[in-house]
């Protein structure tokens, strides 16, 4: 390859130089100047076109090696390699199924949105209340219609997600989609012989009682009220789950 494909720029600041080698050929890969599939200019030449000493240079080839960012033929060069798929978070939505598997997720819920509710508290803006409002309206009229709780249910925890002003809460919770409600996959309060018309009465004040901390922007009481609603969604799947494998024994 033509080494103009490499700028001969000195490396950013770095207390590690061969840190500013990686990071200024990164940069020269994202932007176009190098592509899959080009040749890295030999060693002197990186040496001389950013300033640095050959051991330096193999560090930093080194360390683009064990990232996945290129690859050495020996004899041949060094050569940019495509880049590795997105990651993603490793779980498959579909794969939720069983109830121990939607007590898993509860788990993991309850470990991320009680501070997604206590944050939420703490940076909501005027306009995402008056979401999480609708949210809730649209909720209380599909349980007084008998219609699906479901999609408004879900709604309201990912605003909540979102309004904690931390996109990482919001991406989570959207990749599990609707598996983040119980009775999405599982008829909880059926099998916790639950009466249903209580049970989402309970629900609903405790989304009230979350609305309302987030609305004073008392983010210890949200943490507590979310806590409490999952809480208690996981302890009424768990006497479900005993029941059902005390009858099986």
């Amino acid at each position: 390859m033509n080494t103009s494909s490499l700028p001969s720029a000195p490396p950013k600041k770095h207390r590690n130089l061969a840190q500013g080698v990686v990071a200024h050929i990164t940069e020269s890969i994202r932007d176009g100047s190098l592509d899959p599939g080009d040749k890295l200019p030999t060693e002197s030449e990186i040496m001389r076109l950013l300033g640095v000493s050959r051991t330096v240079v193999r560090e930093a080839i080194s360390h683009m090696q064990a990232a996945g960012l290129v690859e050495t033929r020996h004899g041949i060069g060094t050569f940019v390699l495509e880049p590795p798929p997105a990651h993603t978070l490793g779980i498959d939505p579909n794969t939720v199924i069983t109830m121990r598997d939607v007590l898993a997720i509860l788990e993991l819920r309850i470990s991320l949105e009680v501070e997604a509710a206590g944050l939420a508290a703490s940076r909501r803006s005027d306009a995402q209340l008056q979401q999480l409002r609708t949210a809730l309206d649209t909720f209380h009229e599909s349980v007084r219609a008998g219609a699906d709780t479901v999609p408004s249910d879900v709604q309201f925890h990912l605003l909540i997600a979102q309004s904690s002003g931390n996109r990482y809460f919001h991406d989570i919770l959207s990749h599990l989609g609707t598996n983040i409600i119980p009775r999405s996959r599982l008829n909880s309060a059926k099998l916790a012989q639950d009466d249903p018309a209580v049970y989402m009465e309970r629900v609903i004040h405790e989304h009230e009682d979350i609305f309302n901390a987030i609305k004073r922007q008392d983010p210890e009481s949200a943490r507590a009220a979310m806590r409490i609603h999952l809480s208690n969604s996981r302890e009424r799947l768990r006497r479900a789950q005993e029941m059902i494998e005390g009858a099986s024994q």
